[in-house]
């Protein structure tokens, strides 16, 4: 409670200490515009809570405009005066569509704004996008879509092309996959920006780890210890925008330094390849820690669960022909590792092994478009006489 007051404190200090010189209001109290923060403005379907902050100098009013649908949005308190927090609850939207409203604060002369989204029920199904694997959205996960300029993807009029999405599990503080579309159009152009993010805009800072100023902590090897491994890596989208967003933490896990080197580096860069001979590759890249026991996180805020393998499945479309394969990599942890890590090739599998292995429907939306029939042989076929034809 202390550092919250402290925190409302501060805020409305350099609020005045921005707008002193802006006189006083017609009853001579100093006019000072209010400040309100709310700490995530997009919202998941299955709503949630959040603390508002209000910092004004005088007596204010909080009330919601609702832009789409009525009375989603619920506040603890719409009147007060001087410093507080708001506790703010959203309902779940149960609709396929997001939603949104305008949050607004009112003082004496002033108004101020923030609009809130909340998204809409997607399912990998109702999305129809192929790189998507079945999903629930239930407590404890997160499922969201970057665009491409790193905010909330709404919708393609909305929002233009996808970037990633992702399946955040709150209490391993790490995504269970990230899916995305690739070809040299979606890769883009220009180089790394190792901009590293301290948050994703989708989700509170509280819920991640943070990643900005330096790796997860753990182990303390001369080989390096544990690096931020990307599931999407950076050399995947090199426009910057969208380069900065594959250094959101959502899209981080704790990753070994002599797999993220060796092994894995390895397989990245034979996706890409892969990718340049293809009209589209979509990707759903994995870190599994269902039975993960080791955390790692002593630099970031949170111990994040460490993976015990990584996997990728791969859809390929080149014409009007889909194929497809796996890969599911022991993340073998130590200074030692690449000595019997072996070669990404040795790790191949059909899509329906990699369902067994992981637990996982992958690409859900490819009956609706071949044909159960024709999805059944394409996720069932073998790997090597598969990767002939790539």
């Amino acid at each position: 409670m202390k550092s919250r007051i402290l925190g409302l404190a501060a805020l409305l200090a350099a609020a005045l200490a921005v707008l002193s010189c802006q006189g006083t209001g017609p009853s001579g109290e100093q006019d000072v515009i209010p400040v309100m923060k709310v700490p995530r403005e997009t919202e998941a379907a299955n709503g949630g809570s959040q603390f508002v902050k209000v910092a004004a100098a005088g007596q204010w009013s909080l009330s919601v405009d609702y832009i789409d649908g009525d009375g989603w949005i619920h506040l603890s308190k719409t009147t007060d005066s001087g410093n507080a927090s708001v506790d703010m609850t959203i309902d779940p939207n149960d609709a396929e569509t997001p939603r949104k409203a305008t949050l607004v604060l009112k003082t004496s002369n002033h108004e101020v704004s923030k609009e809130i989204t909340q998204m809409g029920k997607v399912t990998a199904a109702t999305s129809g996008w192929l790189e998507l694997p079945a999903f629930e959205q239930k407590d404890g996960f997160f499922f969201g879509t970057h665009s491409m300029d790193g905010g909330a993807y709404v919708s393609k009029e909305k929002s233009g092309v996808r970037n990633w999405s992702f399946y955040y599990d709150y209490a391993a503080y790490v995504s269970w996959w990230v899916a995305y579309p690739l070809n040299s159009s979606l890769r883009g152009s220009g180089s790394r920006s190792d901009n590293w993010q301290a948050t994703d805009p989708l989700l509170p800072a509280s819920a991640v780890c943070d990643i900005s100023n330096g790796s997860y902590g753990g182990y303390s090897f001369s080989s390096g210890g544990w690096t931020r491994g990307h599931q999407l890596p950076s050399a995947d989208r090199l426009d910057y925008a969208a380069n900065t967003s594959t250094f959101y933490p959502t899209n981080m896990t704790p990753q070994d330094y002599n797999f993220n080197c060796d092994i894995w580096a390895d397989l990245e860069n034979q996706v890409r390849d892969f990718a340049t001979r293809s009209d589209t590759l979509y990707i759903c890249t994995g870190a599994d820690v269902r039975s993960s026991t080791q955390r790692s996180g002593s630099k970031t805020g949170h111990q994040a669960l460490v993976p015990t393998h990584y996997y990728k499945a791969l859809l390929r479309k080149k014409g009007s022909d889909y194929s497809a394969v796996g890969y599911y990599l022991p993340h073998n942890m130590g200074p030692e590792a690449s000595d019997y890590m072996g070669d990404y090739r040795d790790y191949v599998c059909s899509i329906s092994e990699l369902e067994s292995l992981t637990g996982i429907d992958f690409f859900v939306n490819l009956p609706a478009l071949l044909g159960a029939d024709k999805a059944k042989e394409i996720e069932e076929a073998s790997p090597s006489e598969t990767l002939k034809n790539w």
